[in-house]
């Protein structure tokens, strides 16, 4: 048997998040006590489809939008999916990204025929680029970026996008992927201009398996999941009643906590940050100075090293962290989102993206910084040797 290393130091909350220990004591009771499916006419069928109302109300007040327009979904891809696909199906047109999107978005705009925009240096879409394809492109229907990068954590000028699209094509629809934003921006004000809107419970405290698309009232949207005629018929299926409470107490705390936890955050994601660059040569943060980033994410790279080799240190040391965004497999793959800002993949290799969340603390940043250098400096008396 496999012995697995402890991870004491936990910087990945960008991937995932702990799930919160008052989601937990929501969501128990609907795990043992409650077998009511919301779909039925009986009092536990009742009890389960109040406990889901509870929760749409707290997801729309965390995204500054009517419950009825909250459509639950089994997580931010399926949101994502559903946000590109549902729009094409009903309504046609060409579907717009920028190349910095989750693939959750890229694969079904690809799938469709669509356009991807190249970023700036920032990883935020170009406008320049995107107000090209929106005047020679005659039928854009929905143009998709993200509301926070979930690997550099940049935040994009969502009011600017909105402002060009009025401009140049009205009649596309504005999909923001939140999923990265939710933590920590005011969607409510941010993102009160797109049409549609994703994002996902372990992003923010909240279980895996729960997310939401926000469809704004009047939006064309044809189901990709069929059968029950489920969330208004958007999205058919028996819902997951203990995930979508855990997901609507997270929302719940969120909105309550947020002012204190990008303070608090903001400040430790800093001092880790600036501690970094001062400790170890050859380190530069990876997006460049005059871009708004979120609080949750660093992402830095480290000159000479590969980041799996890096990786494989730090969890002997007990942190978690990784390079770009989760897959499948696991796996570390090239970061299409560095390379869609320009950067080459030399130095890509190197990036090191370190999330912090809720659930980090002083003595995590210490422990990495005690870490971190050293175990770069290994690395490249390493190459120097061979």
């Amino acid at each position: 048997m496999i012995k697995e290393l402890t991870i004491s130091v936990y910087l990945d909350h960008a991937a995932s998040t702990p799930t919160r220990p008052e989601v937990v004591a929501e969501m128990l009771p609907w795990l043992t006590d409650h077998p009511g499916n919301p779909s039925g006419a009986h009092a536990a069928a009742r009890a389960a489809r109040r406990a889901i109302d509870d929760a749409r109300d707290h997801v729309a007040a965390l995204v500054g939008c009517g419950p009825g327009e909250v459509v639950f979904t089994s997580g931010g891809t399926e949101a994502d999916n559903l946000a590109v696909d549902g729009v094409v199906r009903a309504t046609g047109g060409v579907p717009v990204c920028s190349a910095a999107e989750h693939p959750a978005v890229l694969a079904p705009v690809e799938d469709a025929g669509g356009m991807v925009v190249p970023t700036d240096a920032g990883g935020c879409i170009d406008l320049e680029a995107l107000a090209e394809v929106l005047t020679s492109v005659d039928d854009v229907s929905i143009v998709s970026t993200m509301a926070a990068n979930n690997e550099t954590g940049v935040v994009t000028d969502l009011e600017a996008v909105a402002d060009l699209m009025a401009q140049c094509a009205p009649q596309a629809l504005l999909h923001s992927d939140a999923v990265q934003a939710a933590a920590w921006m005011d969607l409510p004000s941010s993102a009160h201009r797109a049409e549609l809107v994703s994002l996902t419970g372990h992003k923010f405290g909240g279980p895996k398996g729960a997310g939401a698309l926000i469809v704004r009232t009047g939006v064309s949207l044809d189901p990709v999941i069929r059968g029950g005629g489920q969330e208004r018929e958007r999205r058919s299926g028996t819902q997951n009643v203990p995930a979508i409470v855990g997901l609507g107490e997270a929302a719940r705390l969120v909105v309550m906590e947020r002012e204190a936890m990008i303070q608090r955050v903001s400040a430790l994601r800093d001092r880790l940050e600036e501690g970094l660059i001062a400790k170890t040569l050859g380190v530069n943060r990876t997006v460049p100075k005059g871009f708004v980033r979120a609080p949750g994410v660093s992402n830095v790279c480290f000159k000479g090293i590969e980041s799996e080799e890096l990786l494989f240190l730090l969890e002997r040391a007990g942190i978690a962290a990784s390079s770009a965004s989760s897959c499948a497999s696991g796996a570390q793959e090239p970061s299409h989102v560095l390379a869609a800002m320009g950067i080459d993949r030399v130095t890509a290799s190197g990036s090191l993206r370190l999330s912090l969340g809720h659930a980090s603390s002083d003595a995590d940043v210490d422990h990495a910084l005690a870490a971190i250098p050293p175990a770069v400096e290994h690395l490249r008396a390493c190459a120097r040797s061979l």
